[in-house]
């Protein structure tokens, strides 16, 4: 072979391990990234069931704001009732 078939199938051979390195290169940085968005996904996952946990008993809240209410209104019962009796508004008959 002349110098010059050497010389080409040289620079052929350097350019051909440069394109393998590149697909190398990007080959790992795609491994990379798929595992950086697996672990996203995971977190995402992961908070999905933690939301679906914490508002697995929402349907309690309207009792729960009922019976609130009702300790409310009974509270403000026993507050005029004791404000009552102790302003002597409440004193019973007879005992003036």
């Amino acid at each position: 072979m002349p110098p010059q078939e050497i010389t080409y199938w040289w620079v052929v051979l350097g350019f051909g391990f440069v394109v393998v390195l590149v697909v190398i290169l990007l080959l790992s940085l795609l491994v990379s990234l798929v595992k950086v968005i697996d672990r996203g996904v995971v977190e995402v996952r992961d908070t999905l069931r933690a939301v679906k946990a914490n508002t697995a008993n929402t349907v309690l809240i309207p009792q729960t704001a009922d019976g609130v209410d009702a300790v409310l209104a009974e509270g403000l019962q026993h507050h005029l009732f004791l404000g009552r009796v102790l302003s002597g508004a409440g004193t019973p008959i007879g005992k003036e």
